[in-house]
């Protein structure tokens, strides 16, 4: 695995490199390289595999650190990352705010990509509550804001239908997540019509055990405008963490058939 720095205008970018062939890249916000290491180390005995950290997360550091992060920097920012590495155009894997990166990228960067596998997209404008899931988020933010973070994680968990416990112990990323990147995420408007005619195949995923949460909804509303069905994959939001091999099998099978 190679690792090192891109510097750009505003930012300083943290990327990996592992493995050889067709460049693959893959994508999470506010999740980065850390997250993604066991399925790139997998995926790498057939891909060059791509990850980074997203700016203002883990490595990748801001010259001006409270500012926001938008799906749309973010794109700008893997376009650079993909030009750099000089491997493209790349598939593209991104899941939770990274598969809203890669619809931006697709958007905004046509020829970055060839193929774009939005995961879990937490895309709120895709609905037509978004005006209540939009005020949710910004209770949560408040919540947060106001320094009652157990408080901003329940909400958190509720809006998003998912069960269990919040995140234990001491995150040094999430103070950015919820202050300057999960507004930009959730409010990200997708031009269809950029989508369908910009050259790449956008494929929706969606976790089998996701069933009745939010980004059930909204995965399948994305994936409606976009004239399909989500492509299911296994597991549920995390399963690219929990279940690594399965769901790199999985991820072959799909961008095999693409």
């Amino acid at each position: 695995m190679k690792h090192d720095i891109l510097r750009v205008a505003d930012a300083a970018l943290y990327y990996e490199v592992r493995g050889e062939g067709p460049l693959l890249v893959l994508v999470g916000a506010p999740m980065g390289t850390r997250f993604f290491a066991p399925l790139a180390d997998l995926l790498a005995a057939d891909h060059t595999v791509l990850t980074t950290d997203p700016r203002g997360i883990g490595a990748s550091t801001l010259d001006v650190p409270e500012s926001g992060s938008t799906p749309e920097r973010r794109a700008d920012d893997l376009a650079r990352l993909i030009a750099h590495v000089d491997a493209g155009p790349a598939a593209v894997l991104g899941s939770s705010g990274g598969a809203v990166t890669a619809l931006a990228l697709a958007q905004r960067h046509p020829g970055a990509a060839h193929t774009v596998i939005a995961h879990e997209l937490p895309l709120n404008e895709v609905l037509e509550d978004r005006a209540e899931r939009h005020a949710a988020v910004e209770d949560i933010i408040a919540t947060y804001e106001s320094g009652d973070v157990a408080g901003a994680w329940k909400k958190f968990m509720v809006n998003a239908g998912v069960p269990g416990e919040p995140p234990a112990g001491p995150n040094p990323d999430e103070r950015f997540w919820f202050c300057h990147e999960m507004r930009g995420t959730t409010r990200f408007r997708p031009d269809v019509a950029a989508l369908r005619d910009g050259g790449a195949r956008i494929l929706v995923a969606l976790g089998e055990e996701s069933a009745g949460q939010l980004l059930d909804r909204t995965s399948r509303a994305m994936a409606a405008l976009l004239g399909g069905e989500p492509v299911p994959f296994p597991g549920g939001h995390i399963a690219f963490v929990m279940d690594p091999p399965g769901f790199a099998a999985r991820l072959r099978e799909v961008l095999g058939a693409v």
